[in-house]
């Protein structure tokens, strides 16, 4: 579809239905008609993503206001101080005459559109955005489908502006017309759809939004280049990626082609698809010397969500590759190592920019012998913003009845809240103690270890087992090799990766006596941090215009799929030809 199929929805109406082949489904304060048939994608799934959306959304219209008033006072400041300044000059006594002649309170004539430096004007302040008054924030839902997402946000969020959806096909175009004529006069004024292929519409509106949403089908990555040329100064980028198998290295050339990095397969690999996530993103706002900067990124479910600001500036774009890395990880054992693309010399005012020192690590790990794969590069620095976290925390909390994903979305916030900021990627306490053949120490113990060693440890929203720390990786085998001598295990193969590291002494006595910071604020006041899943076949569903057939009964679940074949035959809609093809396949093998 091309980019010029714009149409507003506000006067057009939409093709005469009945309201009994649709089902009603209301979701926070929106409601929408879904089709009996599989014809728009709706998934019931992402109520986590699009509640998480609205909570960061209500943020940042708070701290964007919080910012323009803080310019407005900085400017308003600058003006008063040159204004003192000028007055605190060299100005003649108000009873001797001008320098031009004339006395007081005159001016002499002077040619159209220069300055007139004797009269007495009030100095203008200087302008923002609609000379001092911001304006409501622009949204754009870059797929929308069903509407619904738009349609929360529009009715939802205080003080949001225009939101504008968009699709490629001309079903879901007309649903989410329905959809927000169903929804009343709010949706009706503040929610457009427009017919529009994404990538050209967002290339014809260059900063025309403060908030783009992709939430595609897949990988976002084609939406990339032009989501953040169509993204106003401070705005932010609000992007899902549901391809896991491909980020989480289970096809590293596909992910190389589709994110330029290469993943690896670790127990850290939902974390480190967040931060190649972020690497292309970088990558693709450079080319128009911007950069992002991250508030918040969440791995739930079967995706990976990340919420970005992109900025203009050429001088801090120059700062990208002291924020990625490579990454160099054990074939052996769970050791893994940080490459830094770049470094930075300070010399008096100046800064040189140099490529980083490598390599980090030897041909054989340090540890168990074994070689390194190396993948990346992956964003290094900090994925979150922990004023923000905080902020979207106690909103969250605030108005728990205003989400119907409170309990999962708080439970998120809660322990990214506790999270390390600066360490990139973690151990998992299980696999440390399988390769060593040990049994596990609670992570109370390994917690205490490593505080009373003198570094930080917290857990990871990715991962229960998960543990960041910012003690290296040699640290971490020593309290793991103090622990053995305590609990022995049984003799293993010389060439195992567990023997050749309990086979070396320990340099640092690791002191297990419970330390005061070994249990997070979250758990010591046993707050509900990895919550199950709320019903069977949780997960992502059918792309829409798919034929259900009994081959999905492992995403809908087995009843759902009777249902649905049992309707289809009653209506004498049953797909022959296809049932007929599976059915010759399933023969023949």
């Amino acid at each position: 579809m091309g980019g010029g199929e714009e149409t507003k929805t506000g006067e057009e109406s939409t093709t005469p239905f009945d309201l009994n082949d649709f089902t009603i489904i209301r979701e926070g304060e929106a409601e929408i008609l879904m089709h009996t048939k599989n014809e728009v994608f709706y998934n019931k799934t992402q109520v986590n993503n699009r509640d998480m959306s609205i909570a960061v959304l209500r943020t940042f219209i708070s701290k964007r206001r919080e910012e323009h008033e803080a310019l407005l006072a900085k400017r308003i400041k600058k003006v008063i101080k040159v204004s003192e300044d000028h007055n605190s000059g060299s100005e003649p006594p108000s009873d001797s005459p001008k320098p031009n002649g004339k006395s007081n309170g005159e001016c002499e004539e002077i040619p159209e559109n220069e300055p007139c430096d004797t009269c007495e004007e009030p100095e203008k302040l200087p302008e923002v955005k609609g000379h001092g008054e911001l304006k409501p924030p622009r949204v754009l839902e870059a797929l929308s489908a069903t509407g619904l997402r738009a349609l929360r946000y529009a009715r939802e969020v205080d003080g949001i502006g225009q939101v504008v959806a968009l699709d490629n096909d001309k079903a879901s175009v007309e649903a989410c017309r329905r959809n927000i004529k169903f929804n009343g006069s709010v949706a009706l004024a503040k929610v457009e759809s427009n017919l529009a292929d994404a990538r050209v519409y967002m290339l014809t509106h260059p900063k025309e939004f403060d908030m783009v949403d992709l939430d595609p089908y897949g990988s976002p990555s084609v939406f990339l280049d032009s989501a953040v040329q169509s993204i106003a100064d401070g705005g932010m980028l609000m992007c899902t990626a549901t391809d896991m198998a491909v980020l989480c290295g289970g096809n590293g050339e596909v992910c190389y082609s589709k994110y330029g990095s290469y993943p690896l397969k670790a127990k850290y690999c939902h974390e480190m698809a967040l931060r190649v996530l972020l690497a292309c993103i970088e990558s693709h706002a450079n080319r128009y010397k911007r950069y992002i900067v991250p508030v918040l990124c969440v791995q739930m479910d079967f995706y990976v969500r990340v919420f970005v600001r992109i900025y203009t500036s050429a001088g801090a774009m120059k700062n990208t590759p002291l924020k990625l890395s490579y990454v160099y990880q054990c074939t052996g054992c769970d050791s893994f190592h940080l490459q830094p693309l770049g470094r930075t010399v300070s010399k008096n005012t100046s800064v040189r920019y140099l490529p980083g020192f490598g390599p980090v690590v030897p041909q054989e790990c340090s540890d168990c012998g074994k070689k390194y794969n190396m993948g990346g590069p992956i964003w290094s620095a900090p994925i979150h913003d922990q004023d923000w976290v905080t902020s979207i925390l106690a909103d969250v909390k605030s108005m728990k009845t205003r989400y119907p994903a409170f309990d999962r979305i708080s439970a998120v916030l809660t322990t990214i809240s506790e999270e390390l900021p600066d360490v990139p990627l973690f151990v998992s306490l299980h696999n440390l103690c399988a390769t060593l053949k040990c049994t596990s120490p609670s992570a109370v113990v390994f917690r205490s270890a490593v505080i009373n060693a003198g570094y930080r440890i917290s857990g990871t929203h990715v991962n229960p087992l998960g543990l960041k720390s910012d003690a290296p990786m040699d640290v971490i085998w020593d309290i793991m090799r103090c622990w053995v001598k305590k609990y022995p295990v049984k003799a293993q193969p010389p060439e195992h990766s567990g023997s050749v590291i309990l086979a070396k002494e320990p340099v640092l006595q690791a002191n297990f006596a419970r330390a005061v910071a070994s249990l997070s604020k979250a758990q010591a006041k046993k707050v509900a941090r990895f919550l199950p899943n709320p019903e069977r076949h949780w997960g992502p569903k059918l792309r829409a215009g798919r034929t259900i057939t009994s081959k999905h009964a492992s995403l809908l679940g087995p009843e759902t799929v009777n249902e649905i074949l049992n309707n289809n035959e009653e209506q004498g809609e049953e797909p022959e030809a296809k049932r007929k093809k599976t059915q010759d396949s399933t023969s023949i093998s």
